[in-house]
Order: C-alpha cells, then sequence, then structure tokens
C-alpha cells in the first residue's frame, strides 16, 4: 500500500505565471521543485549555454590545461585513464579527442571491471611508465587514490585528476580533514576552496569544462569545445546526476545536438534501438541507449563502448552498434534471472519479514548487483545489498530508500567488510563469504527504520481533474524537461474516475489502455505501463470478477479508481488526442 501527498509549497502563483507568462500549474510545479528566486525560475525556464559557469572559477582546471599544454609542446606521451562506466567512457571519449585536436601525443586506458576493478591502480601506473608514458590524465576517478597516485610519483611521471565523485576524509577532533591525492593538479569542483558555483556536474562535464580552459591557451575557438556537450549530456544523464541548475542546461542543449549528431557511433546506437524518427528524451538515454553503453562494460570491456564513440566508418559504427545493443539484451536476461532468483530467496525464507535485505546470489554476475538490487527496492521498498561471489571473496552493491542512509548505517558495521564505500542511496562493498550471515542480522539489529518508513510515499504536485487538461497545457509543460532525477516528471491526481472500458495492448501483453470518465462526465483515454496481471488481480479483489469481466468487455460496470498520471498527446494518424498515462492507483 501507498501513501499519497499533495505538495503544499506555498506562493504566489498567479504572479508568477504573469511574470513569465506561464500557467497558474506551471508555477506551482516550479515552486514544488524549491525554485523560488526570479533568476532561478528564468534559468530554469528558459537557461541557456550563456548560463553556464566559466569554466576557469573551477579550481585546477588552468593550472591543468597549462600543464597539458607545455607536456604537448615538448612532445610527452600522455595517458588517459577512465572509468568502465557510461561517465567514464564519455570522459575518455572528450579528453582523447580534445588532447588530439591540440597536436597531443595520447592514449586511452579503460580499467577492466572484474580484473582492475575501479579506477586507476598500480598495475596500470606500472604499465603506463614501462611503455614510456609521462603524464597519466584521469577522468571520473582518481580522488580517492591515495596510494596509487603517491605510487606514480615515485616513478617520476606526472598526474592530473579529474573526478567529481565525493572526498575521503579523516576526523581530527571533531572536525573532517578532506583528503587530496598527491597529484601535480585535482580537477573536482567537490575539493576545498574551489570557488566553482555548482558542485554536482558528471566527470565527463567536468572533463570538458577543462577542455575549454586548454582550448583557450592553445588559441583553439572555445566554440569547437561545443562538440563534444552532447557527450557530457548523455554521461549526466546516464550517470543519473540530479537535473538541476547547470546539468539541466547540459542536458536540454546536449539532447538539442544529440537529435543530429554527427558522431557515427551515437547515430548507429540511435538507429539499431529505432529511434531514428523519434525525439531523443532523457528517457532514452536512461533506459534505452545508455544501459547498451553499459552493458559493454559490464559483460565485456568497456573498451568496445568508447570503439564506437570513436568509430570513424558507418559500418563499424553499425556493427559495434549492434553487439552493444545484443550484450545489453544478455544484460536483460541475466539480470531478469538474477532478480527472480532473489525474489524467490525473500519469499520462500525468513528474510520476508527483514527491514533490510542481504540476498546472497553466488552465481549471479557481479556487475549485475547493483541493478538487481535496485529493481528488489522498487518491489519492498526496502533498503537491499545484493551479494555475489567473486574471485576471492563476496562482492556486492546496495540501494536505498529516503528514510536510510546506506554508508551510514555501514558504517555502524564497518569492521565486517574488507572495503566498502558510497553514499546515503548507493553503495559497493567486499565481504568475507563468513561473514554475509552476520552482516544480514547486524544490519537488522542496528536499524532504527520504522514501519512506516516502509510504506512508499507518493508525492501529488496537483489535484487537477482531467477537464482541466489542454494541448497547451500539455506543451507548456515541455518547458520543465529534461525530467529525471533531481526533476522528476510532475505528478497529477484526480479521485473517483469511472473506468468505462479497457484493453490489454502490446505484443507481451504489458500494457493496458482504458477509457475513463470524471465527475464533470469529460471522458478520456488513460494508458497503464505497469504489472498488468497485478492490475487485474487488484481490481478483482476490490471489485469482483463479474464486475473485472464486464470491464473488459467494454460494458457497464462498477469499476472506479483514483489515480496520479500524467498528461500526454497522442499522436496516431495525424490526428491528436488528449490522454493521460498512470503512474499509481488505488
Amino acid at each position: 500500500m501507498e501513501r499519497w501527498f499533495v505538495a503544499a509549497k506555498k506562493a504566489d502563483f498567479y504572479k508568477i505565471a504573469e511574470k513569465f507568462h506561464i500557467s497558474p500549474v506551471t508555477a506551482r510545479l516550479i515552486r514544488n521543485r524549491d525554485i523560488v528566486e526570479e533568476e532561478e525560475i528564468r534559468q530554469y525556464l528558459y537557461g541557456g549555454l550563456n548560463d553556464l559557469h566559466d569554466p576557469g572559477k573551477m579550481k585546477g582546471a588552468n593550472e591543468a590545461a597549462a600543464l597539458l599544454k607545455e607536456k604537448i609542446r615538448q612532445g610527452r606521451k600522455i595517458r588517459i585513464i577512465g572509468d568502465y562506466d557510461i561517465d567514464g567512457v564519455n570522459a575518455s571519449y572528450i579528453l582523447l579527442r580534445a588532447l588530439q585536436r591540440c597536436g597531443a601525443i595520447v592514449d586511452v586506458e579503460i580499467p577492466d571491471r572484474m580484473k582492475d576493478g575501479y579506477g586507476i591502480n598500480e598495475q596500470l601506473i606500472d604499465f603506463a611508465y614501462e611503455e614510456g608514458v609521462d603524464t597519466i590524465l584521469t577522468c571520473d576517478n582518481g580522488i580517492s587514490a591515495m596510494e596509487q597516485v603517491a605510487h606514480g610519483k615515485q616513478l617520476g611521471m606526472t598526474i592530473v585528476v579529474t573526478d567529481h565523485h565525493e572526498l575521503q576524509y579523516v576526523e581530527e577532533e571533531g572536525e573532517r580533514r578532506m583528503m587530496l591525492p598527491p597529484a601535480d593538479v585535482v580537477v573536482n569542483p567537490k575539493q576545498p576552496g574551489c570557488p566553482y558555483p555548482f558542485k554536482d556536474l558528471c566527470g565527463a562535464a567536468v572533463a570538458w569544462k577543462m577542455v575549454i580552459c586548454l582550448y583557450r591557451i592553445m588559441g583553439i575557438p572555445e566554440q569547437e569545445a561545443m562538440e563534444f556537450l552532447e557527450f557530457a549530456a548523455v554521461a549526466t544523464v546516464g550517470d543519473v546526476m540530479d537535473l538541476k541548475g547547470e546539468n539541466r542546461i547540459i542536458v536540454k542543449e546536449g539532447l538539442r545536438k544529440l537529435q543530429v549528431t554527427e558522431n557515427l557511433g551515437l547515430r548507429a546506437l540511435i538507429a539499431v534501438n529505432g529511434l531514428a524518427e523519434a525525439r531523443i528524451t532523457a528517457y532514452h538515454i536512461g533506459f534505452v541507449l545508455g544501459p547498451c553503453i553499459n552493458a559493454s562494460g559490464r559483460l565485456d570491456t568497456a573498451k568496445r563502448a568508447l570503439a564506437l564513440l570513436l568509430s570513424t566508418s558507418e559500418k563499424e559504427a553499425m556493427e559495434l552498434a549492434s553487439e552493444l545493443k545484443l550484450l545489453n539484451e544478455e544484460r536483460k536476461d541475466m539480470t531478469l534471472k538474477g532478480y527472480e532468483k532473489a525474489v524467490e530467496i525473500i519469499e520462500s525464507g525468513e528474510q520476508k519479514n527483514d527491514k533490510v535485505f542481504v540476498v546472497f546470489l553466488p552465481d549471479c554476475h557481479e556487475s549485475l548487483a547493483g541493478i538487481i538490487a535496485g529493481r528488489i527496492r522498487e518491489k519492498y521498498h526496502r533498503p537491499v545489498f545484493v551479494l555475489t561471489q567473486g574471485k576471492e571473496e563476496v562482492k556486492g552493491s546496495g540501494r536505498s530508500i529516503e528514510a536510510y542512509s546506506m554508508f551510514e548505517e555501514m558504517m555502524k558495521c564497518g569492521e565486517l567488510f574488507t572495503k566498502f564505500g558510497g553514499h546515503p542511496m548507493a553503495a559497493g562493498l567486499s565481504i568475507k563469504r563468513e561473514n554475509v550471515e552476520i552482516l544480514r542480522r547486524t544490519l537488522n539489529e542496528k536499524t532504527t527504520l520504522t514501519q512506516e518508513d516502509l510504506i512508499p510515499k507518493v508525492l501529488i504536485d496537483v489535484p487537477m481533474p482531467i477537464d482541466y487538461i489542454t494541448e497547451n497545457l500539455v506543451e507548456e509543460l515541455e518547458l520543465l524537461e529534461p525530467f529525471g532525477k533531481g526533476n522528476t516528471k510532475p505528478l497529477f491526481a484526480e479521485k473517483n474516475l469511472n473506468v468505462l472500458g479497457a484493453r490489454i495492448l502490446g505484443k507481451n501483453k504489458n500494457v493496458i489502455k482504458m477509457q475513463v470518465e470524471n465527475a464533470a462526465g469529460r471522458v478520456m483515454d488513460a494508458m497503464y505501463f505497469g504489472d498488468v496481471e497485478v492490475f487485474r488481480q487488484d481490481l478483482i479483489e476490490k471489485f469482483g470478477k463479474t464486475e473485472v469481466e464486464k470491464l473488459f468487455l467494454q460494458r457497464e460496470n462498477s469499476v472506479h479508481l483514483s489515480v496520479t498520471y500524467y498528461p500526454t498527446i497522442n499522436v496516431f494518424r495525424e490526428c491528436r488526442t488528449l490522454q493521460i498515462v498512470v503512474q499509481n492507483y488505488q
């Protein structure tokens, strides 16, 4: 069961609406996202590239650019060390292409998830040193690599770290002392003393900002760096950054460029996923294109995804894009099997009563643990750790709910882990096999979660009858895009809609199309993309089998629902009709 709440944030919606030429409904939606000041509202609605902050304000960016310029002048060998996820791959691409444009002797190394683990390590540094590399440039990693960077410095190498992750710290007399790796230059907006106003960029965006500084001192027109905007956008969405401030602008403008991209690899990936005619949105990056890029680093090597972005012929690009799509299909099948096994373990054992789930799937591919944990969290609204058997010890990933800070709770039993890290909503860990059951018991004994915390909460933006929906309003809502983490799609609601009829659609029978009618007599199509069988059973439980049969035979019935929804325009054979997409029902 869910708890529905209405956002009750106050403002003069009519005044905002008049000033910015929007409806009071849209003004209310903006206030619900805590955008209050006039300049914030203007930027949120109409912000563009001119609203981005000067990259030169980022601590270390100008110094890194100057150092790289000198290395290029001296003909030194530079190696980029990236990461195997979508952010790391795009960051590596941006830096490689930019340094090549500047005439550098440069190549890329991306760690292998299984063999190397995350980020820069001593083997990669030794390998670079043996190959005559003078300078290592990290992206999307390196901020926590104290020992590894120190090792590289001992070998006499130059090391530049570009990253966006949180800094490690030590507690000294109640104060937190932030720790930085002993690199020649560190570029990370989260480091102490960095005046850059926006702290939540992804790794690829940090790399892009540094590139703009490099182009400036190399005498290359700054405008040329705009060719990397779509890659920063793809990384921002794919790395699930909050779509606020600069991130929204990067994604909004990057999506426009992605629509007409000249990159053969991205064009091929869009084509093989059947999106060549579509209006590409943040959703497509997050759930269609992005997973293909990530699948490469999960099941194979991320170098294949980088090769796609670097493709120089349409034939090569289409072959690589098709391979990545197949890899992602394989990843989806493996994820489903792991998910089903995890549900079976929870449902058939004493775990079902736990507030924190710890599920051990020894045969599951370790790169899928986080995805499976996320899906289990969605199903049960519990914090979830999914553990797999690694080469030497058990490895795992966790996904959390708002009421449970995963990293803080892990700190309470830190002695059980051989390695762990993360933040409130997600974490990674390594643990000895014999400690798995102890971890489960300890997390549940120490948790302060209440039953109330475990009830999913649905926050409604505006209770709004469906007869208020117009084409103008739906089109105006597009001003609020892109939607995603930190800028969720607006949620409307109406009580007691009569359901006049329903049909199950889709080749997998996974969509329900209903006709609903409200108290004012307005009739509208309503689409539901959730679990069709659960939906049917819920209706049978409430209204009885006979009434539900009548519903699906389009006959008069007693079925009625309260729904949360998002309004859209359905275009079919050039005919436009308003409809709602149902998110939740009661």
